[in-house]
């Protein structure tokens, strides 16, 4: 996708085979700053700092992470350096299931009785490979979702309105992104769109990261509060909402970033089709049920300051906005049941959120 004109992935390599760089989302919309990520620490750091954040990206940076453990290793010390890297990356956020999926896959291809040599290049061409799949599965994510927004338009003659939620954008993949696929491809294609963008506190992802890809690519599109999402919804201003996954179970419960289950409720309550955008990489068999996530619970400053960009000064800025005395607590995901979601919008198709839907996949 576009920055600038010019075009980025959220994670690339150069000439270095020993350097990753990732763009910093914290700086955004307000600053381009490529960070160079060259040991395990430095990738553990960016993923548990969101330095780097969405699911299918961290998994796709902690499969570099575990390539730059091999590269760095001793040669004399070197399986055991790289299965700590692996459990230490596989610390650095709870909540998305690709970070796992990626580590697994790595590790794999780690065989303590082989060479170090021929390990460095196995984890490198797999976690090019992962970067590479992650991209063609949000390209077929599109040209999946893309029927579902021609058939609104189709049937009603008119702009159709998308709700969205958080960032499930390229920033958040590698390119393409997941619930933006389908609306780049719709914008690309000529069918108008535009885009309800919530503000997604505490991080304000959909505000900044969002509405800068958006308006990066010239899709039409307003920023809101949160809380106006329902509004819209029950006045008619919603056509369809259309969310991204950090995890969802084999029955088809969906987690996704904090507010995700108003949107869900909101939709139901008023008949408008609530899809989730997701890589297979997102489905966690082995959780039956949503209720048996682990929910991230960050840092609560993230809700006793915003962030933001002083204009009389030009640079960031950064104030509190709750009283010192007051208590917080901030959960960064809920859990949207699967009977709340019409479908779910994978690079296979679209499938029911049903345990029989998600088996079909495969």
């Amino acid at each position: 996708m576009r920055i600038g004109g010019t075009h980025y992935r959220s994670i690339w390599m150069e000439e270095d085979p020993a350097v990753i760089k990732v763009i910093d989302q914290r700086k955004l919309p307000f600053e381009l700053k490529v960070v160079k990520l060259e040991n395990v620490k430095d990738v553990y750091d960016a993923i548990a700092g969101m330095v780097v954040r969405g699911a299918p990206l961290i998994g796709v940076t902690a499969a570099f992470g575990i390539y730059l453990a091999g590269l760095n290793s001793n040669p004399g010390n070197w399986c055991d350096e790289v299965n700590l890297a692996g459990e230490k990356l596989i610390s650095s956020r709870p909540t998305a299931v690709n970070l796992k999926y990626a580590i697994d896959l790595m590790m794999d291809e780690v065989n303590c009785a082989g060479s170090r040599e021929g390990m460095i290049d196995r984890l490198f061409h797999l976690a090019v490979r992962l970067a590479e799949d992650q991209v063609n599965e949000c390209r077929k994510i599109g040209e999946h979702g893309v029927a579902l927004i021609r058939d609104l338009y189709k049937r009603s003659g008119r702009t159709v309105n998308i709700l969205t939620h958080c960032n499930a954008g390229w920033l958040a993949c590698v390119d393409y992104g997941t619930a933006t696929a389908p609306i780049y491809l719709a914008h690309d294609l000529g069918i108008p769109v535009h885009i309800w963008v919530d503000e997604t506190r505490p991080r304000n992802q959909g505000a900044r990261l969002t509405a800068f890809e958006l308006g990066e690519h010239g899709v039409p599109h307003t920023v809101i509060v949160d809380n106006a999402g329902g509004h819209l919804v029950q006045n008619g201003e919603v056509d369809m909402v259309l969310v991204g996954s950090d995890r969802t179970t084999r029955r088809g419960d969906v987690i996704n970033k904090i507010g995700t289950y108003l949107k869900a409720l909101a939709a139901r309550d008023n008949e408008i089709p609530f899809y989730v955008a997701l890589p297979s990489s997102s489905i966690d068999f082995s959780m039956k049920d949503g209720n048996e996530t682990v929910v991230e619970i960050r840092d609560g400053s993230e809700v006793t300051h915003m962030e933001g960009w002083d204009d009389k000064n030009k640079r960031p800025a950064r104030v509190r906005i709750l009283p010192e005395t007051s208590n917080v607590a901030n959960p960064g995901f809920d859990i949207t049941p699967a009977r709340l979601v019409t479908n779910l919008i994978t690079e296979k198709g679209i499938y029911e959120a049903t345990e029989e839907g998600i088996q079909s996949l495969f």
